[in-house]
């Protein structure tokens, strides 16, 4: 699973501390524009999200086809919750992208022009 290009995402991951957005370099606010467009644009794809959306209800339709209630099938809910809950935290995570590019806004770009 591991290739150049994960190497390569892992190293460009956006590491940067939110909670005084003032403080942040203009090269750190760019990033966090940038991240929040590609964001924002997964999250207006239909593809993907017919994709999120059909994984989805495979894993509900694989956890309602759970009948018993021995050991095994409580992991077995347990682990496909967790999945759903993986998938929901992706979703976030790109909302949340989104979110900071729009509060963060174009005020820098703004005010070059």
């Amino acid at each position: 699973m591991i290739n150049e290009n994960s190497i390569e995402f892992y190293n460009t991951r956006l590491t940067v501390d939110y909670t005084n957005i003032s403080k942040l370099s203009p090269q750190q606010k760019d990033r966090i524009r940038n991240y929040g467009n590609q964001a924002e644009a997964l999250l207006k794809n239909k593809d993907l999200a017919m994709f999120i959306h059909h994984f989805k209800f495979e894993l509900a339709d694989n956890l309602s086809g759970i009948r018993g209630f021995t050991a095994d099938d409580n992991q077995q809910r347990v682990a496909i919750a967790h999945e759903l809950g993986a998938i929901d935290s992706f979703v976030n995570s790109l909302k949340r992208a989104v979110y900071l590019k729009n509060k963060l806004g174009n005020t820098d770009i703004d005010a070059q022009v």
